[in-house]
């Protein structure tokens, strides 16, 4: 490796771009140690400032931040002629098909989905780099000594094609001949298309169809992740492949095309796909178990609140027994109280369904639903804690608020756990008869808002830091996971759980979901 390529590396920058510290915080700690110089912007404006300023090789750039959002910024880097080679990966927790097209059109090179996993994050950058590393290369290869060229590309692990401007290879480097499986004398005067590359059914590509066209006729440089070559003893072998116009005084006199063997990261990709699943199964168990826990900690004012219409029906029963023995029999008195039994057992099996529904376990479901329709029946469940601490809730639900596509039960899930902890904070306090007031709103065009507000006992000094982190309770016996599953409940929808100091003592929760 020449020496230019290896300052290369030495001062290559990543700029880190984030409106959330925590978010910015997790990439600092994934990426740190690495030989990188990382830089961080916390808006739109400020990695403008700062691209233009530092050259990175490579933005990790959030899409949702006030001001000018991620599309924009990365729109600007790639219209900016000095900023346009910077390498664009998104970072998001828009995780539609459609986000990501628009990320992809907006000039990114990788789209990932937030919440992220360390190890993808640092093989997604780790491969950007080198594809920048490579592209720098070749852009000096010209400049460089025939002998230094020489070496570098001998000593490369990709595969390295020189191709004339009718597509014939001129050169090939030992990893293209390893690859490919064909020597040197096998290669050289020969079409490119006629023995290195195939189409997916196999048969080979016409020049016409090829990425190598647009870079033989309009100096346009290419790139393709997922390819396949066809090695001399017929087997196929999956590569990315990247095709560079060369020129000479503006004229284009033929290409230089780099490939590699992707077997091995194809199956590194399956396995990361299938710890990423037990991940995500692992994250639903953990919620399910965070629901119980709740019901658990419940069930004594459930069984109170189903005893009552028991109670009620068996007495009814009672009633009706003696009423078949007497005469005349009064028809109207035992319809009357046959109407109370099934009442009563109405009421109990509504709540015993509530229950049932919230607890289930089941697949990820979007659906689309009124917010206040979801939020109502989470605080009929939550009533029945409510009076046990002898705490009321208010319910304010705003008028004409759009539609939106959630799961409700994970959804419900959060407002419960803010709902009961704000009873938990006031049933001791002396302003325990005001009650906690749960309001939903439109924030703004793409976002309704849910409010749980309580004047309790407020939030301890340290809660600004750590109010999200997993196990962190200030309670005697409380785990520390309600608002951490919370967190990444509200984040998978795209959304934001946020807190704030009441002004007139105790807390507000808030979490946000998109509206349609």
């Amino acid at each position: 490796m020449s020496e230019e390529i290896k300052s290369m590396e030495q001062d290559e920058k990543i700029l880190l771009v984030d409106d959330n510290p925590t978010n910015l915080q997790v990439l600092l700690q994934t990426l740190s140690g690495r030989g990188y110089k990382l830089l961080i912007a916390k808006d739109g404006e400020n990695a403008l400032r700062i691209a233009n300023k530092a050259k990175p090789a490579l933005l990790l750039l959030d899409i949702m931040m006030p001001g000018i959002d991620g599309y924009e910024v990365c729109k600007r880097l790639k219209a900016d002629q000095a900023t346009s080679d910077i390498a664009v990966i998104f970072l998001s927790a828009l995780d539609d098909t459609h986000d990501k097209v628009r990320g992809l059109e907006s000039g990114a090179v990788d789209y990932i989905a937030k919440p992220f996993q360390a190890e993808e994050v640092i093989a997604r950058v780790e491969n950007q780099l080198k594809i920048y590393r490579l592209e720098q290369a070749l852009a000096a290869r010209n400049r460089e000594l025939e002998a230094t060229n020489q070496r570098l590309l001998e000593t490369m692990r990709e595969g390295i094609y020189e191709v004339d401007i009718n597509g014939v290879i001129v050169f090939a480097n030992p990893a293209a001949c390893r690859i490919s499986g064909r020597t040197e004398e096998e290669l050289v005067g020969k079409l490119l298309y006629d023995h290195v590359l195939i189409d997916e059914d196999g048969t080979q590509v016409p020049l016409k169809k090829a990425l190598l066209e647009p870079t033989l006729k309009y100096g346009l440089s290419q790139t393709r992740d997922d390819w396949s070559g066809c090695r001399k003893d017929s087997v196929i072998v999956p590569i990315d492949i990247s095709c560079t116009p060369i020129l000479v005084e503006g004229e284009i006199t033929g290409a230089v095309i780099v490939f590699r063997d992707i077997s091995e990261k194809k199956q590194q990709q399956e396995n990361l796909e299938h710890a990423l699943k037990e991940i995500q199964e692992q994250k639903d168990k953990l919620t399910h178990m965070s629901r119980l826990s709740s019901m658990g900690e419940m069930a004594s004012g459930f069984a109170h609140e189903v005893n009552q219409p028991l109670t009620a029906i068996n007495n009814y029963a009672q009633v009706c027994r003696r009423a078949l023995d007497r005469e005349p029999l009064d028809k109207a008195f035992l319809n009357e109280a046959m109407e109370k039994i099934v009442t009563q057992a109405q009421r109990a099996g509504g709540i015993i369904s509530r229950i049932r529904s919230f607890v289930r376990k089941p697949d990820h479901h979007l659906e689309t639903v009124d917010i206040n329709r979801v939020v109502e029946d989470i605080v009929n469940l939550a009533e029945v804690d409510a009076r046990n601490n002898q705490v009321e809730i208010h319910l304010s639900l705003a008028d004409d608020l759009p539609q939106v596509r959630i799961d409700p039960v994970q959804i419900q899930q959060v407002a419960l756990n803010l709902i009961r902890n704000a009873m938990e904070a006031m049933k001791n306090q002396p302003t325990r008869d005001i009650g906690v007031k749960v309001e939903t709103r439109r924030l703004d065009d793409r976002f309704v808002q849910v409010r749980v507000i309580d004047r309790g006992y407020g939030l301890a000094e340290d809660a600004d830091e750590k109010m999200f982190t997993p196990f962190y309770t200030t309670k005697v016996d409380g785990m520390g996971i309600g608002l951490s599953v919370c967190y990444s409940i509200i984040q998978a929808h795209g959304g934001t759980l946020q807190f704030e100091r009441n002004p007139e003592g105790g807390t507000i929760f808030w979490f946000t979901v998109p509206a349609l």
